[in-house]
């Protein structure tokens, strides 16, 4: 099979340009691409992992990947799948963004050895200096409104409004597409569908600057069958970066795909064989209450991200919280684990009733529904059970000399600090 049709395979070839004569260049040559990201946030999202792996997919086969970090063209901001204007960011912001995702980028991709060891630039190297009236003549003649005007990016943004400002991010991105072709011998911009309007602009630029022929590949926007946005949670978004998003955090968000999700995910995200994933359809079919297929999806996403031992930390709190061992867990692990449920900070207070506790935090609906939790055995303290309607929480039970872990039941959990 070939590389386009392992893309296929994947879900990853939606639209492509030329198809049969890239699929030509790609099995006789090594070819050149690239894929943008503009630096909204300090890090990139797992939305970003789908470019990200699609170049690495290429690097594995034998072709030369380049990683474009936008310090200019996120100074401008893509409208491309928004409603509405971002909110432009300062050059000192801009600038420190850059850093951080090149340095996520470097996990990825091979940018120090082998023939096709990628590399990284930076759009602001020659956006920067650009002069309006030389970029105005040379580039912008290239680009007539009714062609702008046609591509989704803009035409979906006409009756909400846009900017000249974001208007003009098009030709700054087929300018990047003709620059790199000029200097970097690239042929080929991958992107998702929602950059498909800026890609075939800088093909046409290329082609009208009589530069040779270039290519465009598409892959889809990755979606989930409930209708919720992915990459997102009740508590946000999911970051590459360990710091925002805890590797923990990450593990869960895989760990809960759903069952119509699972194989599409294991084909995007994961470096599984066509018969490792087929085997594991099989399985979603046969036996879905297993979750074999989510287990491997979060087990191969989460090293590839985070790495081995994040990995068996993520799964060693989720194991401490299914089977209530708290105190198995390191204190950072404890943080991790249970970041984003109810707390209480009981500074200044030596003990307190744990019936009492129990109701002004709603663990229990009241003091006889607490009275009944704590006699059938329902309340667990640092995952021992308490069954004594008299029980005293005291400073000496903290976890850490901070902590203090409450359960209801099986997954009702409850934290209370002591600063």
């Amino acid at each position: 099979m070939d590389f386009l049709e392992d893309l296929r395979f994947r879900g990853l070839l939606y639209q492509v340009t030329d198809e049969d004569e890239l699929k030509e260049k790609l099995n006789k040559n090594q070819v050149t691409l690239y894929a943008g990201f503009d630096p909204t946030a300090n890090s990139l999202h797992i939305g970003s992992l789908l470019p990200i792996l699609t170049l690495r997919r290429f690097q594995l086969a034998g072709h030369k990947p380049i990683a474009l970090v936008g310090g200019g063209t996120g100074l401008i901001g893509d409208p491309s799948g928004r409603t509405t204007e971002r909110q432009l960011s300062s050059k000192e912001i801009v600038v420190d963004r850059v850093k951080y995702i090149k340095k996520q980028l470097e996990q990825f991709i091979e940018f120090d050895s082998g023939s096709n060891k990628a590399q990284l630039v930076n759009n602001y190297d020659w956006l920067g200096d650009i002069k309006m009236i030389d970029f105005m003549r040379d580039v912008g003649k290239f680009f007539p409104l009714g062609y702008m005007l046609s591509k989704d990016s803009v035409k979906s943004r006409m009756e909400a409004g846009i900017s000249f400002t974001e208007f003009t991010y098009m030709i700054l991105q087929a300018y990047d597409f003709l620059n790199l072709k000029k200097n970097y011998h690239c042929d080929l911009q991958i992107g998702g569908s929602d950059q498909w309007g800026n890609i075939t602009a800088g093909i046409e630029l290329i082609r009208r600057m009589e530069l040779g022929q270039a290519w465009g590949l598409t892959f889809p926007l990755v979606t989930k069958t409930d209708g919720t946005k992915f990459g997102k949670t009740e508590s946000g978004t999911i970051w590459l970066d360990a710091s925002m998003t805890s590797p923990y955090q990450f593990y869960q968000f895989w760990i809960n795909t759903d069952d119509r999700d699972v194989l599409t995910y294991l084909k995007y995200f994961t470096f599984l064989t066509h018969d490792e994933i087929n085997n594991l359809e099989e399985q979603v079919k046969s036996d879905p209450g297993k979750r074999e297929a989510q287990n491997i999806l979060a087990d191969e996403v989460t090293t590839l991200v985070h790495g081995k031992e994040a990995l068996e930390s993520a799964k060693k709190i989720s194991q401490a919280l299914f089977y209530g061992n708290i105190k198995e867990l390191s204190e950072s692990e404890l943080e991790d684990g249970f970041h984003d449920i109810p707390s209480a900070d009981l500074s200044g207070v030596d003990e307190i009733g744990l019936i009492q506790v129990l109701v002004d935090h709603k663990i229990s609906s009241s003091n006889r529904q607490a009275r009944e939790d704590i006699s059938n055995g329902s309340i667990y303290i640092n995952g021992e059970r308490q069954q004594e309607l008299n029980t005293t929480i005291k400073k000496s039970m903290r976890l850490f000399n901070k902590y203090l872990v409450v359960r209801r039941g099986k997954k009702k959990y409850f934290l209370i600090k002591w600063q």
